[in-house]
């Protein structure tokens, strides 16, 4: 098994903070100061910072936190406003994904590492809508283009769905989520966004969630959630 599966499988973080701690140089297997991409065996002693993984063996929780501005969605602890410390949560849990500083909005936290890459790989195609402002009036030009695909980061981002909600505010569908990717699209355009707000992933919503707030997910919605991700082969 992939060490960053193994690890976000004990529940002790995520798949993109094992390899935070890979390049810091912070896990071992069998003594050996692992590199990315490495393998483990049923048998390796696998340590982070000298130590063993702690198993997170307390009933799996699936949270929605209507992240606000200024919260980083790490669970580096030497980071200032980090989500983890933001939510202050008894026990270990990670965020599913990322949300930019600068933005607010949905995001998801667990402790079960058996969901994060199903919901994580973008060809999984999982919807997350945003609504948008920008700093100047849209164009029937810039909602085509913005649809179609827009060249950032040395790709054309994939088709998604774009509608204009007013003068200035958009909103976008996408199901892939490159670095600052909106941001990114709205700047090879020539616009500058104002305001990111995410407002559903999949099927969960904020549904009147207040800024800052969180809330376990719902028995229904948990079922449905799990049955779309089951469906991934």
């Amino acid at each position: 098994m992939l060490i960053n599966k193994y690890i976000s499988e004990t529940g002790f973080c995520s798949r993109r903070e094992t390899n935070r701690l890979i390049a810091a140089g912070r896990i071992t297997i069998n003594g050996r100061v692992c590199e990315k991409g490495a393998e483990v065996e049923p048998h390796d002693v696998v340590l982070i910072d000298g130590k063993e993984i702690p198993r997170n063996d307390s009933k799996p929780v699936y949270i929605a936190l209507n992240k606000p501005i200024g919260i980083v969605c790490t669970a580096a602890a030497h980071v200032e406003g980090n989500i983890i410390q933001y939510m202050n949560f008894p026990s270990r849990i990670f965020a599913i994904g990322r949300l930019d500083k600068a933005s607010e909005g949905l995001i998801l936290l667990t402790n079960d590492g058996g969901i994060v890459n199903k919901m994580m790989r973008s060809e999984h195609n999982h919807d997350k809508e945003y609504v948008v402002t920008v700093d100047k009036p849209i164009t029937d030009e810039f909602v085509k283009s913005m649809s179609e695909g827009v060249e950032i980061l040395d790709v054309v981002t994939k088709p998604c769905e774009v509608y204009r909600q007013s003068d200035n505010v958009f909103r976008i569908i996408l199901t892939q989520g490159l670095n600052l990717q909106i941001r990114r699209m709205c700047k090879a355009l020539g616009y500058r966004v104002l305001k990111l707000e995410r407002i559903r992933i999949m099927n969960i919503t904020l549904d009147q969630l207040e800024r800052g707030q969180w809330r376990h997910l719902e028995q229904v919605e948990l079922e449905i959630l799990l049955s779309q991700l089951n469906e991934i082969k």
